[in-house]
């Protein structure tokens, strides 16, 4: 291997104890302790993981968390009330809906319910509208956790050629725009890309989201180029697989994330800097009010 490899794990614990000294700032200023509430719709037991580590980690950074759960027949008004309740609740900072929710529930619908301002996913379609109009405020976790893994790493950016593998709303589609921010040129393959290995080639920054384990083979990968890998997929023997090849893009990329143990941490302590964002911003306006 000779790939410098971008540990999430060493990254995120570091921004977890700054994160840590700021909330604990925060609630004696203000005297409470940021908010998030979570809603589980059904009993999954991958969500349920999800969902108490983002408690385990609200806990040891000092914010207050909830967890709601609701049966996985929950009708859509039922999930819309409890969001409109969480809206008005001047205790709750910040709103995450874990996905994916069962498949008689919209999600595009559920996630415009939550208020803007609480929307500590940064999926509500005016979050991922003020990034494309280079205003961010609440951004999408894992994608500005992989732009904070690149700035902590010493990756440039800046006129770097970047080539996102999958367009969705939750990785793709923001990735893209948040490394144009960032000055990058940016192409974006999907399923309809044509000749995707002469794609990866280019790129200087690989960011792999398309949740198709080895998808992207390690010949392809440019010399010294910085892998970015998304993907967590779990295979047939039960262990964890990203979307690039990594042994044999570890021998030709200058940087690599590993799976487990690269984007994954990030994600998370994104939502915890979001949550903290949520909070400063909604006492920030309070007392202007």
């Amino acid at each position: 291997m000779t790939a410098q490899l971008i540990d999430g794990n060493a990254i995120s614990r570091k921004m977890r104890t700054e994160l840590a000294q700021k909330t604990a700032a925060f609630a004696i200023r203000h005297g409470r302790e940021p908010g998030l509430a979570v809603i589980l719709v059904g009993d999954s037991a991958a969500s349920a993981l999800y969902v108490q580590k983002k408690k385990d980690a609200c806990a040891a950074a000092g914010i207050r968390s909830t967890i709601i759960r609701l049966p996985a027949d929950c009708p859509a008004h039922r999930l819309l009330d409890q969001i409109a309740v969480l809206n008005s609740d001047d205790a709750v900072d910040g709103i995450l809906v874990q996905l994916p929710l069962p498949l008689h529930l919209d999600p595009a619908i559920i996630l415009e319910a939550v208020d803007a301002e609480k929307d500590v996913d940064g999926f509500h379609p005016c979050n991922v509208g003020r990034l494309a109009l280079r205003e961010p405020a609440l951004r999408p976790c894992t994608p500005a956790g992989v732009m904070t893994l690149l700035e902590a790493s010493g990756i440039p950016v800046l006129g770097r050629e970047a080539v996102v593998v999958g367009a969705s709303n939750i990785v793709g589609r923001p990735m893209a725009l948040e490394l144009l921010l960032a000055g990058a040129t940016v192409t974006v393959c999907h399923r309809f890309t044509r000749d995707l290995p002469s794609h990866v080639r280019r790129a200087e920054i690989l960011v792999a989201a398309a949740g198709n384990p080895g998808l992207i083979r390690g010949e392809w990968i440019a010399q010294g180029a910085a892998v970015i890998d998304v993907g967590i997929n779990r295979l047939p023997d039960g262990r964890l697989s990203g979307d690039v090849e990594f042994t044999a893009a570890a021998e030709r990329a200058g940087w690599i994330t590993p799976v487990p143990g690269g984007v994954g941490p990030m994600t998370v302590t994104t939502l915890l800097q979001n949550t903290l964002t949520a909070a400063t911003r909604r006492e920030e306006r309070r007392h202007r009010g």
